[in-house]
């Protein structure tokens, strides 16, 4: 069997799994090295684990009641005062990088999902409470103990943001009317994360025009999601731009049988119905 199909082979397997079994970091960094095939997983594996190890020394003993301040203050001071992660800007580097998590380990410098990534991942290693979380703006961390929790941007040097704070970031990107509301911190799932991750590059391939290229990650994504509507319709759309017609009904179909009754599904039944039309 080819690398090829047994890397896509695992993420089938990954499609059919449990999401508390999906091991999110081990995940990015195969997804990232499909584009650097002959790079070993060994030494960034290594490496996240010695900053999960700094993390804890920085930590330390602490009564319960003030370790939660003091977990968010070593992730910060560590992850970005340390090991010198920074969000990365498009201006100078390249968008697809962004979302490779061997890139943004090599290079410390990220998207706010692959920076989520590796807190989510040091967490992990050292047994912390924590998740993602679903914000309007950019994906957060949410850090929990002992009933307190906090919330921290890795995207801005894993700064703790509060209500007021929070607030001020949807208004800035939504307007001054924007309310925040309790769903714009509801958990996400690791699946939901790497198609985040995974749609960082896909939007950057769009955005050049490389339209088989953007599908193609969507094939991926697929993989792992299969029962996300949103990237089947998406796949179809693209191959119909393509003129990929039979490639563009099967996928319609199948967005239509994940999603039925959703708000694209007429415009989508329209779509098909043309588009089979031209198979004659």
């Amino acid at each position: 069997m080819r690398s090829d199909d047994r890397f896509r082979e695992q993420l089938s397997h990954l499609g059919a799994a449990a999401d508390a079994n999906i091991g999110l970091a081990e995940t990015a960094l195969a997804l990232g090295r499909r584009f650097r095939p002959r790079t070993a997983l060994e030494p960034y594996r290594r490496h996240l684990e010695r900053v999960a190890r700094d993390v804890d020394a920085y930590a330390g003993e602490t009564e319960d009641g003030a370790r939660i301040h003091i977990r968010a203050e070593a992730l910060a001071q560590v992850v970005t005062g340390r090991y010198g992660y920074r969000g990365a800007d498009d201006r100078h580097d390249g968008p697809v990088d962004h979302a490779n998590l061997l890139s943004v380990i090599d290079r410390r410098r990220g998207s706010a999902v692959s920076l989520g990534i590796i807190y989510l991942e040091v967490c992990r290693l050292l047994g912390w409470t924590c998740g993602a979380v679903d914000f309007p703006v950019r994906m957060l961390v949410r850090l929990e103990n002992e009933g307190r929790r906090e919330i921290l941007d890795p995207y801005d040097h894993g700064r703790r943001l509060h209500a007021l704070e929070l607030r001020t970031m949807l208004m800035a990107e939504r307007g001054p009317n924007a309310e925040l509301r309790w769903r714009h911190t509801a958990p996400l799932e690791k699946r939901e994360i790497l198609v985040r991750l995974e749609s960082g590059i896909k939007d950057a391939y769009l955005r050049e025009g490389r339209l088989e290229d953007a599908r193609d990650v969507i094939e991926t994504m697929v993989l792992f999601a299969p029962a996300a509507a949103a990237l089947w319709r998406e796949s179809g759309l693209i191959s119909a731009k393509l003129g990929d017609v039979r490639a563009a009904v099967a996928a319609l179909e199948e967005s239509l049988r994940l999603g039925a009754g959703d708000a694209g599904s007429r415009r989508t039944s329209a779509l098909l119905q043309e588009l089979r039309g031209r198979l004659g």
